[in-house]
């Protein structure tokens, strides 16, 4: 794509304004005292009403400036004023949004009353101090493609008070010593956020030397989401009134009074925890035929897996033993388990990608983390917790920003009489290749010597997690998983689960939808009710959702300030 310079931009502006054709400027369609033609002429008010009036023609909304209708009017009354350099230092506000514009040259110097400039969701890599007028006082820069910078903090202009350079990519070593008071002695707003800062503490010792410095936004950048964010920032800045647009109460820096002296166990790494609960609206899955055969014994549990990061990742997990749920029960041919007592048990799990590129896919960084197995229920509980603890924040950001896929998983387990089993461990059949029958009084004697297949697992429902609200100052993520309907005769296909991505057959849902709304539907016949009909008609299935939750772990108070890992971890 070719450059686009901001002069061209804001010469297209002006000329726009046609400040030199009708009604403006000097011409023929002005009253003259000494004309003739009083015919094809306007006086001053009727040519002010073509430019004011709403369903005129020559009325335009000019959003890119608020002085550019001003100085229509200006042409209309005093068209003699009119010249180059007065157009330019008649401006005091700019604002060129999403114009593509690459460059910005010294045409910007004429702009010599220019107090606001604003140039966001432009295509600005690189910009001079040295192009920007001395008088300017805001400069928002917000989404462009800024990676360092540079020339900007070199003798930038003196008077600024506002700079938003958030949602650009910021946070080199060299970009942290050039925000200070040296460069930047009058400002007083700062907008950093979305930039990708990763080092809190330098960053925080630069912006301490803004004498003037109010207003900052940090939200966005990979050091919030450690836990000593915002009470390290808020503890380090005793001058600051606001932090990502919320005020510092009294109360607030109360709290957090001492944390920036404990530098040696704040450290920029981020602890989530993630949570699963109940799952519901899954349809009983046991076949109800009263003529299927007594074995095997088919019974059927759930698992909900997703993908979480895991790049240099140490994982906690805390699983709850003896959930609501038991594995089996005596209804399906296996023994009664005993009910156990619920305790927490913690499992440090490290994982080690540390050979994972950086220009490989996201997926090589994240990896397949599963609950326990229940069986069906109108509500199944998981009660799964993990907790991650990640120090690669960058990555983490980006992973957060993306969000992740949460599976469900139907595990079918065929068991069958131990005593029906031949010596090779398969089960034995009849001569024509069938399961032989057995009596009622054979399966009751053999119920608790029933052996089970390897089961087998399918992936029966998907949904997409979205983990943005994580990053509004919000550090818990509260979500219904919604995985829509699921028909009790959908011929799903089955495959084992393994660490690769995991699509849900959608051909095959789409075909049981078509069947399940067959299913079941009788033309109304000469003398039957409607109530008769409606009731062979099968209901709608109920939608099948899952609690999750993802929780930024935050300190609320210096005296929950520890370390995020074991020393012997």
């Amino acid at each position: 794509m070719s450059s686009v310079a901001l002069s061209a931009v804001l010469d297209k502006h002006i000329r726009r304004l046609c400040l030199d054709q009708f009604p403006c400027g000097k011409g023929s369609w002005r009253k003259d005292g000494g004309s003739e033609a009083e015919a094809v002429t306007e006086d001053t008010d009727a040519l002010l009403d073509l430019l004011n009036c709403p369903h005129s023609p020559w009325h335009h909304d000019e959003p890119w400036s608020p002085q550019a209708a001003a100085l229509q009017r200006v042409a209309v009354v005093e068209p003699e004023r009119l010249d180059a350099d007065f157009v330019c230092s008649y401006f005091r506000k700019l604002r060129i949004v999403d114009k593509d514009v690459s460059v910005v040259d010294n045409y910007l110097l004429k702009f010599c009353n220019l107090q606001e400039l604003v140039l966001s969701a432009n295509r600005i890599s690189e910009i001079s101090a040295e192009n920007l007028p001395r008088t300017l006082k805001v400069l928002e820069l917000r989404a462009n493609q800024l990676c360092a910078l540079g020339r900007l903090a070199i003798s930038p202009p003196p008077r600024l008070q506002y700079l938003g350079l958030a949602a650009n990519r910021l946070g080199s070593h060299r970009d942290v010593t050039l925000l200070t008071g040296k460069q930047w002695p009058e400002l007083v707003c700062l907008d950093l956020s979305e930039c990708d800062f990763r080092e809190q503490r330098p960053l925080l010792k630069a912006l301490g030397t803004l004498p003037c410095l109010r207003t900052l936004v940090l939200e966005g950048n990979p050091f919030t989401l450690a836990p000593s964010y915002p009470g390290f920032a808020v503890n380090a800045l005793p001058r600051l009134s606001y932090l990502d647009a919320a005020w510092i109460a009294p109360e607030e820096r109360h709290r957090y009074r001492g944390m920036a002296n404990m530098s040696h166990l704040l450290v920029d790494w981020a602890s989530a925890t993630v949570r699963v609960g109940v799952m519901q609206g899954v349809p009983d899955p046991q076949d109800e035929d009263p003529d299927a055969p007594e074995f095997p014994v088919v019974s059927y549990s759930y698992v909900i897996s997703y993908m979480f990061f895991s790049h240099q990742t140490t994982a906690y997990r805390e699983v709850v033993i003896g959930g609501p749920a038991k594995r089996q029960s005596q209804d399906q041919g296996a023994e009664p388990t005993q009910s156990l007592n619920k305790k927490s048990v913690k499992e440090i799990v490290v994982v080690n990608l540390a050979d994972c590129d950086e220009d490989q896919t996201s997926s090589s960084c994240e990896s397949r983390y599963s609950t326990s197995s229940q069986p069906w229920a109108d509500c199944v509980d998981f009660g799964h917790v993990l907790t991650f603890v990640v120090r690669d924040l960058s990555g983490f950001k980006k992973f957060l920003h993306r969000g992740f896929f949460i599976y469900i998983e139907q595990e079918k387990i065929l068991s069958w009489p131990a005593e029906v089993l031949d010596d090779s461990g398969q089960g034995a059949t009849d001569k024509k290749g069938k399961k032989p029958k057995t009596t009622k009084d054979k399966r009751k004697k053999s119920v608790a010597e029933l052996v089970a297949d390897p089961p087998v697992t399918t992936v029966v429902a998907s949904s997409h997690v979205s983990l943005r609200g994580l990053f509004g100052g919000n550090p818990k993520a509260d979500i219904l998983c919604n995985f829509g309907s699921m028909h009790k005769d959908a011929p799903v296909e089955e495959a084992s689960v393994t660490d690769e991505n995991v699509s849900v057959d959608s051909k095959s849902k789409d075909d049981s939808k078509k069947k399940g709304s067959r299913a079941g539907f009788k033309k109304p016949g000469k003398g039957m009710r409607r109530e008769e009909s409606d009731a062979d008609t099968p209901s709608q299935p109920e939608t099948v959702t899952a609690e999750l939750s993802v929780e930024l772990k935050k300190w609320r108070h210096t005296s929950e300030v520890s370390p995020l890992v074991p020393a012997n971890s």
